[in-house]
């Protein structure tokens, strides 16, 4: 894809469209002009119309409910979430259904949402470092442990993946100015709103450097 060709139209599913990161993940991508298929368990939840928009009920963990959806689409954003810090396996049962039927599908773009606390930044500042190990680790250690398992099964797939890790998420407007570094850590890397991430990822559907890549985005 051309990043700059407005007659390229990508059929694209987010997954987890009614989420902070999926709903702005739906708006990124339609006034790009793309269009777009939004999947979450209830469709009441994603109160935005378009006539490039089609909202279907469906559950990442039950294939079955979304699996005609991905037929010839060119690209899939899997956006879920849970709330809470209890055991989880939403990330990594939820993708493993997910990429077994884009394998069907014959779907190969991908990109997944994990976490920049996963993995300590050593380019992060010494306090932000601290914070992240001894309070962001701990507090949110089950949700962690599944991404980790999650981020195992999306390298060992057969897809042109791009798992993003952001920072701390905000609900401020996309701005379209952010740094972002591939398979590298981004120095000071503090934040990021949900709204870039989203622009980033809709503009980066054919970047190749970002394919196969783990990726920070920030300010």
């Amino acid at each position: 894809m051309n990043n700059n060709d407005p007659q390229k139209i990508f059929n694209i599913l987010v997954i987890g469209a009614n989420g902070g990161i999926g709903r702005q993940a739906v708006v990124a991508a339609l006034n790009a002009g793309h269009r777009v298929t939004a999947v979450l368990r209830n469709p009441a939840n994603l109160t935005l119309t378009h006539p490039m928009l089609e909202v279907i009920k469906g559950d990442i963990l039950h294939p079955a409910t979304y699996e005609r959806s991905l037929e010839k689409k060119d690209a899939v954003i899997s956006a879920i979430g849970t709330k809470g810090t209890g055991p989880t396996t939403i990330y990594s049962q939820g993708n493993a259904a997910l990429l077994r039927v884009m394998q069907e599908k014959g779907v190969r773009r991908a990109f997944f949402i994990s976490a920049s606390a996963l993995e300590i930044s050593p380019v992060l500042p010494f306090y932000v470092r601290l914070a992240e190990k001894y309070i962001v680790q701990k507090i949110l250690r089950n949700m962690y442990a599944d991404l980790r398992i999650m981020e195992h099964l999306v390298k060992e797939s057969d897809t042109d993946w791009t798992i993003l890790r952001p920072p701390r998420l905000t609900d401020a407007e996309a701005t379209g100015h952010y740094r972002w570094a591939a398979n590298a850590f981004l120095k000071n890397c503090l934040k990021i709103s949900r709204a870039d991430l989203a622009h980033f990822m809709i503009r980066s559907m054919e970047d190749r450097t970002t394919w196969q890549a783990i990726v920070e985005v920030g300010y």
